[in-house]
């Protein structure tokens, strides 16, 4: 086994926390992993992790040691790459996360194009609608909804968030049409709800001459943690909800549903879309990738034709 490879093996132990999961993660015997630390520490003639029954630490030159791993993995990742954009068919891998939904609509079929059209490329796809680790968990990119804030990555918006309050048929027959946001707070609501956020609040316009947006706190008879389950229960009459337009599979009139209060002005936009990667590098695959998913998506996005004459409401 060569250095490069015993500093990545390190890096791997360092990242796991132990050499168990390390072990484990290289589909190799713990002995194995073991020994090549040994060696890697016979090598440098240094000590780089302190070990107990118990805990394992990184030495104080182990430490440093790892930092310039993660440079080695880095460059040698970036020449792999670089050396599939030189091969006729593209070729490689993928690790991809995406929001829940937003994943299953879109990504999923941009997937399944992408990986027609590249057979030798592998993709790793995780929907999760927490915030992953982009850098830490080693993802190529990651979609996201809402505006990216860590600055040391790059976001490639592909849409805008445009949202609108809708609500089935069946529950405005029932509850009738609310004419200001004061009366539909008092109605039920559909509400998400994951971990610590929760869309228990709505901002909007208090009257349609009234260009200043208010908060309000919505009343949440029904909260889910899925998204998906927002529509289900916005079109089972449940309650009333404000969605994501790239939420819609379909125009709203098909799937039973009405907007409401839209002589009120919403906010222009939750933030936007965006695919967002490491400013180490971005490979050839994330570039035709990402571009695969703004023709899934359309441009302007085909969601925006699933509310009739949309950019007339909300003003």
């Amino acid at each position: 086994m060569d250095f490069a490879t015993r500093l990545e093996l390190l890096l791997e132990v360092s990242e796991h926390g132990s050499f168990a999961k390390a072990a484990d993660a290289r589909n190799i015997d713990r002995s194995v992993l073991s020994k090549q630390i040994k060696n890697l520490e016979d090598t440098l003639g240094l000590r780089l992790l302190n070990r107990s029954t118990r805990s394992l630490s990184l030495t104080t030159a182990g430490y440093e040691i790892v930092k310039q791993a993660q440079r080695v993995r880095d460059e040698l990742e970036q020449t792999r790459r670089l050396a599939d954009t030189f091969h006729h068919e593209p070729k490689g891998h993928l690790r991809i996360s995406s929001s829940t939904m937003f994943g299953r609509i879109y990504i999923q079929k941009a997937i399944k194009t992408f990986m027609n059209k590249f057979p030798e490329v592998s993709v790793e796809l995780v929907l999760d609608d927490r915030k992953v680790d982009i850098i830490g968990e080693r993802f190529d990119v990651v979609f996201r909804i809402g505006s990216p804030k860590d600055s040391n990555l790059i976001a490639r918006k592909l849409a805008d968030n445009h949202t609108a309050i809708l609500a089935s048929e069946d529950f405005v027959a029932k509850h009738g049409m609310p004419q200001t946001p004061q009366e539909l707070v008092t109605l039920p609501s559909v509400t998400y709800s994951n971990g610590t956020f929760t869309t228990n609040k709505l901002s909007i316009a208090i009257s349609p001459e009234d260009t200043e947006i208010k908060t309000f706190n919505t009343h949440g008879r029904y909260k889910v943690n899925e998204a998906e389950l927002i529509l289900d229960g916005i079109q089972a009459g449940l309650g009333y909800a404000e969605v994501g337009l790239f939420m819609l599979p379909k125009n709203i009139k098909e799937m039973g549903l009405t907007p409401l209060l839209t002589n009120h002005k919403l906010p222009l936009s939750h933030g936007g879309i965006y695919a967002v990667y490491s400013h180490r590098n971005q490979p050839p695959l994330v570039k035709h990738f990402i571009e695969t998913v703004q023709e899934k998506i359309g441009t302007p996005p085909v969601w925006e034709s699933y509310i009739d004459d949309y950019f007339t409401l909300y003003k």
